[in-house]
C-alpha cells in the first residue's frame, strides 16, 4: 500500500509541475527553469543529508550519479522546458506517459532485459499514440515540430536511461544522497546554460508566477517529488517508478484545462488513451512483480 501511495502522491505534484513549467519558462527561460527548480530542491533537502551525514559509510560511486543528475534531472528538464515553448503543458505530459515505454525498450537495448511480445505490441502501440497527437505526419516531428513533440519524445528517452542506470549502478546508495547529487548536477547544467543564453532573471524582476513556480516546481516538483520517485524506484522497480507517468497526464489535463485555460482536444484524448494502452501493455508484467515485491514489503 505504501508504494501505491507514493505512486498517486507523486502524480499529483508531477501534473501540476507541467502548469509550473510553463509559467517559469516564460520568464526564466528554459535553463533558468532547470537552474531554479533543481537548486530550490536541493536547498529544501540539504538540512536533512547534513542530519544524516554520519552515517554515509559507503563508497560513493560519482561517476554514476553524475550520469543519473545529467539523464534524470538536467538534460530532460531541459529538453521539457524547450518543448512547452512550443507545445501546451498537457500535451507535454501525455508525450511524457511512453517514459515507461522508453524505459523497457533502453533496458531491452543496453541494460540486457528481455521483451515479451507483448511488450513489443505495447511499444508499437504506444509509438501510434505519438502519431495521432501529429495527425499521422510523422515528418512533422523532424521538421517544424520537432521542437515540441520531438524534444518531449528526448526527454523520455532521458528518463528511461536514467531509471534503469540508477537500479544497476547507484541502487546501494541511499536514496536522500542520490536525490540531493541529481539536483545539484542538474543545477549545474541549468546554470551553465542560463550563462550561455543570458536567460536567467534578477531577483528584482521576480513575479508572482515565478516565486510561485519555484516553490511548486522546486520545493515539491524537484524535491519531494524526487525522494518518492527513487523510494519507487528502490522499492519497487524501474518500471514500477515509471508507470508514474499512467497517472500524470490526466491530473496534467486537468490542471492545464483550470489554470492555463488550454483546449482538450480529441487527438490529445485519443493520443492519450493509446500511450497508455501500450504502457499497459509492454510494462503488464513488471508492474505484476512489483507487486510481488509490495507484498514483501508489507
Amino acid at each position: 500500500m505504501k508504494l501505491y501511495s507514493a505512486l498517486i502522491g507523486l502524480s499529483f505534484i508531477w501534473g501540476l509541475s507541467f502548469v509550473f513549467i510553463k509559467w517559469l519558462t516564460e520568464s526564466a527561460g528554459v535553463w533558468g527553469t532547470v537552474f531554479l527548480r533543481c537548486i530550490a530542491g536541493a536547498m529544501l533537502l540539504m538540512p536533512f543529508l547534513w542530519a544524516k551525514r554520519k552515517q554515509m559509510t559507503q563508497p560513493i560511486p560519482w561517476l554514476s550519479l553524475i550520469i543519473v543528475g545529467i539523464f534524470n534531472a538536467g538534460l530532460p528538464w531541459g529538453l521539457i522546458a524547450l518543448s512547452e515553448t512550443q507545445i501546451t503543458s498537457n500535451t507535454a505530459a501525455v508525450i511524457n506517459a511512453l517514459t515507461p515505454i522508453c524505459s523497457g525498450l533502453i533496458g531491452f537495448l543496453f541494460f540486457s532485459k528481455q521483451v515479451t511480445k507483448k511488450q513489443w505490441v505495447g511499444i508499437i502501440i504506444g509509438f501510434i499514440g505519438i502519431l495521432v497527437l501529429v495527425e499521422f505526419r510523422f515528418s512533422v516531428l523532424w521538421t517544424q515540430s520537432f521542437i515540441g513533440i520531438g524534444t518531449m519524445c528526448l526527454a523520455t528517452i532521458c528518463y528511461g536511461f536514467a531509471s534503469q542506470y540508477m537500479k544497476k549502478y547507484v541502487a546501494h546508495v541511499g536514496v536522500l544522497f542520490v536525490t540531493i547529487c541529481t539536483l545539484i548536477v542538474g543545477a549545474g547544467i541549468g546554470l551553465l546554460g542560463s550563462f550561455a543564453t543570458h536567460s536567467m532573471p534578477l531577483p528584482s524582476d521576480w513575479n508572482y508566477h515565478i516565486v510561485l513556480s519555484i516553490i511548486g516546481l522546486g520545493c515539491f516538483g524537484s524535491g519531494i517529488a524526487h525522494l518518492l520517485y527513487y523510494y519507487l524506484m528502490k522499492e519497487g522497480s524501474p518500471e514500477f517508478a515509471t508507470t508514474v507517468t499512467y497517472f500524470i497526464p490526466a491530473t496534467a489535463m486537468i490542471w492545464g484545462h483550470v489554470l492555463l485555460k488550454e483546449a482538450i482536444t480529441n487527438h490529445l484524448m485519443i493520443g492519450l488513451l493509446l500511450i497508455l494502452f501500450g504502457v499497459y501493455v509492454s510494462s503488464k508484467p513488471s508492474v505484476q512483480k512489483s507487486r510481488v515485491v509490495e507484498k514483501h514489503v508489507r
